[in-house]
């Protein structure tokens, strides 16, 4: 290479493609460990996802249970649902919006 050609060095550029791809593989097994929250009704339901958006917990308090109203209930179970994806997905944006608008953008697959 020419100094100063205005031609990248390729081997500089795989290297830091490389360590953009070990950032974000970490970045990914963070979220995928890292748990949110999310409730509704006040606190009566609470779900808990992984940054990653996987379900992993419910807790549903005995008041927010009644026999003849069960569709409030399945409202309130996808509003906390919602409320921790929506969290996680916060959580995501801002471990790996860094690193996406590294690779020159978004990323396909990711919410930004």
């Amino acid at each position: 290479m020419i100094p100063g050609g205005g031609q990248p060095d390729m081997q500089q550029l795989l290297q830091q493609a490389q360590k953009m791809q070990q950032d974000l593989a970490a970045a990914q097994e963070e979220l995928a460990r890292t748990e949110v929250e999310g409730q509704a009704g006040g606190g009566l339901v609470k779900a808990t996802v992984t940054g990653a958006g996987e379900l992993r917990a419910l807790v549903i308090d005995p008041g927010a249970v009644d026999p003849e109203d069960t569709e409030t209930l399945a409202d309130l179970v996808v509003a906390a649902v919602k409320a921790a994806n929506d969290n996680a997905q916060q959580l995501q944006q801002q471990k790996l919006g860094p690193l996406a608008q590294g690779l020159g953008g978004g990323m396909p697959g990711l919410p930004f």
